[in-house]
């Protein structure tokens, strides 16, 4: 055989053996990328996206195993690792939005729990203020009542009538009733001498009635209206 034709077989041989030899360069690159992405949920999460990556990749796996095509394979294997690229992309920027998300909602959940908190110390900060308030007014209350009861002590129990004066006049002094129209409780106690509440006599002493309820002064009220 001439060494020419010898030389061209052996290329031809070698250049068999290497296209046999060659395997795809972007294949493990794509299979790891899958791996990957299914233990970061991508299935559940983006279920066409990596539907179609799982699909380019079978697609390389069957030329490649079936066909024998390196080339054509690894073009497959590529373009499912480009679009395992483009799934991580999303995926990331998809767990970003959910921890801003996470954190928005914590920040706002901090906010209605410090507004909760004002709220109640508000609240109790006026419960306080009225209970404050409550107990100054009884003690006012008490206060008065004590000085009424004092005054009421210190009143007198009986009148020594000037020249002019009539139970109405009495009855309007500060220290009898401070009140003209209650002079019938003073007409009433003092009707052995007394006939006319508008005709007194200088001198004469009169009973001034200390104890009387509610009703007794109201109707005193109506009888003094009546005349």
């Amino acid at each position: 055989m001439p060494l020419l034709t010898r030389g061209i077989l052996l290329a031809a041989v070698l250049l068999l053996a290497g296209c046999a030899s060659t395997e795809p360069v972007w294949r493990e690159r794509a299979q790891w990328s899958l791996e990957q992405l299914a233990y970061e949920t991508a299935p559940e999460l983006r279920p066409e996206a990596y539907r179609s990556m799982l699909e380019a990749f079978e697609q390389g796996e069957a030329v490649y195993l079936k066909q024998r095509d390196a080339e054509q394979a690894d073009q497959l294997y590529r373009l499912a690792f480009q679009k395992g690229q483009l799934l991580k992309m999303e995926l990331d920027e998809f767990r970003a939005h959910q921890l801003a998300e996470a954190q928005r909602q914590a920040e706002i959940e901090r906010q209605r729990q410090a507004e909760e908190r004002k709220r109640i110390e508000e609240e109790a900060q006026e419960r306080k203020r009225k209970e404050q308030a409550a107990r100054e007014l009884a003690a006012a209350k008490a206060a008065q009542a004590e000085q009424n009861a004092v005054a009421l002590r210190e009143r007198p129990a009986s009148y020594s009538v000037r020249r002019g004066e009539t139970l109405p006049q009495i009855a309007a002094r500060p220290e009898i009733y401070n009140e003209a129209g209650l002079w019938p409780l003073i007409y009433r106690a003092n009707r052995d001498q007394v006939r006319d509440p508008y005709q007194l006599w200088p001198g004469q002493v009169l009973k001034i009635p200390r104890s009387y309820s509610r009703e007794e002064a109201v109707e005193a009220r109506r009888q003094a209206g009546r005349r």
